[in-house]
């Protein structure tokens, strides 16, 4: 920290951090332990987000998983936070922004840090596997129930929650949900409006193979099924059908081109009651808050602690 002090600005703010960008010695804040925002120099007002992992959201307790209080998770996302503000970090700056127009960043060494300490899980925000290094210092932590992992591994993260009126575009709603395996991101497709402070979570059920038996045998023979569902394969109709069984998601080994045709046959079977009435168990859950009313004197009350 004597090296921020020597090179950031008179009056910067006393929470400023270092950090290298593009080379670069910067003084910045973190926001929270994966964004942050330049507060002096070539990009100084520029708003960033950190690829590759995430912390907790860092605006109130509003994670749960596992036996974890939402109070708890919340004091490992403002660990996170602290460790980031602590440490002297390099970044490189991505050629795209994110979904909410922040400019992308990729700091390997503030990223292995936050995951390998527990503090962050891996992330990436398609379907592809997160960094070798990052997921190798992910299941250290696991192996050593550092931070988010003291009391186990749910299958999926519930990291984002959308309520209908969001969607404001047309492109349809959905959570995301990240696999703590491997660190690929799953879409949680719903059609729900979510009222301040509701109380959402992924859901578990259990393996049934008659059950998904009888759904590929109805699948085959559905005239309803799109093309895309019936040029498919036994083997990928039967992988399909198990994780959505399992999770009510469709993501990876499911092809891009067979998820949407199927998740609405699969989904208009579950209404109809073929699915079973096992309520599953929660996995990972989310307190929905509207991002306007995250912060300052209108907070929502469920943040207020």
């Amino acid at each position: 920290m004597v090296l921020l002090a020597a090179s950031a600005p008179a009056g910067a703010d006393p929470a400023a951090s270092l950090v290298f960008i593009n080379g670069q010695p910067t003084p910045v804040l973190f926001n929270d332990g994966d964004s942050f925002r330049v507060l002096d120099g070539p990009h100084r007002g520029m708003r960033t987000r950190l690829a590759g992992f995430n912390a907790l959201e860092a605006h109130g307790p509003v994670h749960q998983w596992g036996s974890w209080t939402p109070e708890e998770l919340y004091v490992l996302a403002k660990m996170a936070t602290l460790q980031a503000r602590r440490g002297v970090w390099h970044c490189t700056i991505q050629d795209r922004p994110d979904g909410y127009g922040r400019t992308l960043l990729w700091c390997p060494d503030l990223a292995e840090t936050q995951v390998r300490s527990g503090l962050a899980h891996v992330l990436s925000v398609t379907d592809e596997p997160g960094d070798p290094v990052l997921l190798r210092a992910q299941r250290e932590a696991m192996q050593a129930r550092r931070g988010l992992w003291a009391h186990g591994v749910p299958p999926f993260l519930l990291t984002s929650l959308h309520s209908r009126e969001e969607d404001t575009e047309g492109r349809g709603t959905f959570n995301r949900l990240v696999s703590t395996a491997d660190g690929h991101s799953v879409p949680w497709v719903h059609h729900e409006q979510y009222a301040e402070c509701t109380r959402i979570c992924h859901r578990q059920y259990p393996s049934n193979p008659e059950t998904e038996a009888r759904l590929l045998e109805r699948l085959r023979a559905d005239p309803a099924a799109s093309p895309e569902v019936r040029q498919a394969s036994v083997e990928e109709l039967r992988a399909a059908i198990h994780m959505y069984v399992r999770y009510r998601v469709l993501g990876r080994p499911v092809r891009q081109a067979l998820r949407e045709p199927l998740r609405q046959l699969l989904e208009r079977y579950r209404d109809a009651g073929a699915l079973g009435s096992d309520p599953g168990q929660e996995t990972s859950c989310m307190y929905h808050v509207p991002f306007q009313r995250r912060y300052g004197p209108l907070r929502a009350a469920c943040l207020i602690k």
